[in-house]
């Protein structure tokens, strides 16, 4: 197949294109380089069965393909913050075009990468998908929150509307090789610091938790929900692994022997105090579960970092 992988010269999408290419699929990674970077695409080119489009989501776009995955846009807040309505459209007018090619191509399968931050700072733990979320609309996170959210939406109707073969898998947190330094969240952010010997920046009082997924596991789930038949989602796609911030930290400075401190600063406004996915809908329909626990991932990952610093 010719497969279309919006975003997919960011973290997540670059692993995408290479076990696509893996399966012996062609595969088109459209990007506008925002986020994403050349390096993590660098072997690809050589590949023949790889093309690049240097491109925005946000404006229209006509190619001849089999499938969508849809992964543009910035995914941690010191990038959709800085440009908080270009997020927006980038979401929003995205899934759009995604869907419109989608429709002009007789209706092919486009699976939209939705995140657990539709659920906002839950007050339902672990989170499961008929849980509306308790998302501020108005705050300084809503750019990204919502705009996936109003996506989700899109997808549905356009589903309802037309019958279009829709896939909406809402990422948790993911980490891995090619994650940029700059990235922003919170394990790049830790490695990052750990091997340089900073102090570890740590916000709040590190007891809020998360789950952390890697990146092949994550990338296993993708193209599960893609090849699946007659279900929609939205599904979870995690790891259920609960570790609380300080945990993370703590983790990362054994393995990496550094002799930074933990420093506290203010907790960012909106910031979830707990997520973690519940994820027997995926294990029922997809027969998927993440393999790599997280002291075997956080190794692979400071190994990584350790090439590019």
């Amino acid at each position: 197949m010719r497969i279309l992988v919006t975003g997919g010269a960011g973290f997540i999408g670059s692993h995408l294109c290479k076990y696509l290419l893996d399966q012996g699929e062609k595969v088109v990674c459209l990007d506008n380089f925002f986020t994403g970077q050349a390096k993590n695409i660098e072997l690809l080119l050589k590949n023949k069965n790889f093309s690049l489009l240097k491109l925005d989501v946000t404006e229209p776009f006509e190619i001849k393909v089999d499938q969508i995955y849809n992964l543009a846009c910035p995914a941690s807040p010191v990038h959709y913050q800085k440009n908080p309505v270009q997020t927006v459209r980038t979401n929003v007018l995205g899934a759009i075009h995604c869907l419109e090619l989608s429709k002009k191509l007789g209706g092919i399968k486009v699976l939209q990468a939705s995140t657990s931050e539709v659920y906002g700072d839950p007050i339902v733990h672990p989170q499961r998908e008929d849980y509306n979320g308790n998302v501020n609309p108005i705050g300084p996170r809503a750019c990204y929150d919502e705009g996936k959210r109003c996506a989700e939406t899109l997808f549905f109707d356009y589903f309802r509307e037309g019958a279009i073969p829709i896939k909406v898998v809402r990422i948790f947190n993911t980490y891995g090789p090619n994650m940029a330094m700059n990235d922003g969240r919170v394990v790049s952010n830790f490695i990052v610091q750990a091997l340089r010997g900073e102090d570890i920046t740590m916000y709040g009082n590190g007891s809020q938790t998360r789950s952390f997924c890697y990146v092949t596991d994550l990338v296993r789930g993708l193209v599960a929900m893609m090849d699946s038949d007659g279900f929609t989602g939205p599904v979870n796609i995690g790891n259920p692994g609960e570790f609380s911030i300080r945990e993370l930290a703590e983790k990362i400075i054994s393995i990496t022997k550094s002799k930074g401190k933990i420093i506290f600063s203010p907790l960012p406004a909106d910031d979830p105090k707990q997520r973690k996915p519940d994820i027997a809908l995926a294990k029922k329909c997809l027969g998927w579960s993440p393999e790599i626990n997280l002291d075997e991932g956080l190794i692979k990952t400071i190994a990584y970092f350790k090439t590019i610093l």
